[in-house]
């Protein structure tokens, strides 16, 4: 019984951080689509990100001409 009171505070954290997560990921669940969808201003923004995340993509993909870091005379 002497034990029970010791392990009583660990079982009992390890609920509650259990429940925090669960709380917090329903509150997030709906809102982050429905903010997306809604919002033309992120629609716009998300066509630029992606429109130069193509182009760093093909700049990338061109080979690196080899720069001469010898500076001594």
């Amino acid at each position: 019984m002497d034990k029970l009171i010791y392990l009583l505070p660990v079982l009992g954290c390890a609920v509650m951080m259990g429940l925090m997560m669960l709380m917090m990921r329903g509150n997030h669940a709906g809102n982050d689509t429905a903010r997306t969808q809604s919002d033309p201003s992120t629609q716009e923004e998300i066509a630029m990100l992606r429109a130069e995340i193509a182009t760093l993509r093909t700049q990338q993909t061109r080979p690196i001409e080899p720069v001469d870091r010898d500076t001594r005379p």
